[in-house]
């Protein structure tokens, strides 16, 4: 049996199903749709040359790699490869195969630096130190049993604060474009970027498929979105936080446990089973927040990083 690592063919139901497949198996704790294959590499930036792979055995997808540019860090040179292998098909040299292409097809593009996310056993750090990563930082994936578990109750709303949706901006969503890239910009990471273009970001983020406009909460003071929760669905019964942030200025004022609740509640409400977030390690204070909701920690991927050339 032959294994070959090739590119996504986007076009092609069976590529992108087959992507999605492997990765909701690998990761359990993040989102993917066939359909948010395709829109990730039609909507990607020219200049992350962002381009997914597979490996294949025998016309079965058996493994993935997200791949590209950080084009938006300051830093040239820095390029990235997340590698994930159905774990009922380790042990055939899948991943060996596809960290190899990955690494010289950015190579190529003049990477310098890669870094990959690897989970935290001790096959997987094996095998990430074995070819020349290194350790750098940590993060972990939670889930919060929506179904059976007890949220905490909701709250009154500050005088001074109105909670929205994100669907109540879509004439004019650049406010909370603002309010991400200024979150974003806080959040810890071991490659620097520049969140300025908003026009990317449309296409990018608030185009998304996954992204549920409606269970998106927003908070408002004086017409301003001061803090938000954005919420990923699948279409099914899953759903995921993929960010929550507070304005600087308005932070310790409890605003991301409100919309984080607000938006919890509602997805229950609307039949989600599952809630899924990710928590960089050494966030004590977000760590605290979903504690608080009643996350659990089910999983904990490690940065590695490792110099090319």
């Amino acid at each position: 049996m032959t294994v070959i690592v090739r590119d996504v063919r986007p076009e092609n139901p069976a590529d992108a199903e087959g992507f999605a497949r492997v990765r909701r198996a690998a990761v359990p704790f993040m989102l993917a749709t066939a359909e948010s294959v395709r829109f990730d590499v039609a909507r990607a930036h020219p200049d992350a040359h962002y381009r997914p792979l597979v490996a294949e055995e025998d016309g079965e997808i058996i493994g993935t790699a997200q791949m590209g540019i950080a084009y938006d860090s300051p830093e040239p040179g820095q390029g990235f490869a997340n590698v994930y292998v159905h774990p009922e098909r380790r042990g055939r040299g899948a991943g060996s195969l596809i960290v190899r292409t990955a690494e010289e097809r950015l190579a190529d593009l003049g990477a310098r630096t890669v870094y990959s996310w690897v989970f935290d056993e001790p096959a997987n750090r094996a095998f990430a130190e074995k070819r020349g990563y290194r350790p750098s930082r940590s993060a972990h994936f939670l889930r919060l049993d929506l179904a059976h578990g007890t949220l905490p109750a909701l709250r009154p709303t500050p005088p001074d604060v109105e909670l929205r949706t994100a669907a109540g901006f879509a004439d004019d969503p650049r406010p909370l474009f603002e309010l991400d890239a200024e979150t974003v910009s806080d959040e810890p990471s071991d490659i620097a970027s520049e969140f300025t273009d908003y026009e990317h970001w449309l296409n990018e983020t608030w185009n998304h498929p996954l992204l549920n406009r409606e269970l998106t909460t927003v908070a408002v003071v004086d017409g301003r979105p001061v803090a938000f929760t954005a919420a990923r669905t699948d279409g099914g019964t899953r759903y995921a936080t993929g960010m929550t942030g507070t304005a600087r200025s308005y932070r310790g004022r409890g605003l991301a446990k409100l919309v984080k609740n607000d938006s919890l509640h509602r997805a229950r409400a609307a039949g989600f089973r599952e809630a899924f977030t990710g928590n960089d390690a050494e966030n004590a204070p977000m760590l605290a927040v979903n504690k608080w909701f009643g996350y659990e920690i089910g999983a904990t991927e490690v940065r590695h990083v490792r110099a090319l050339g």
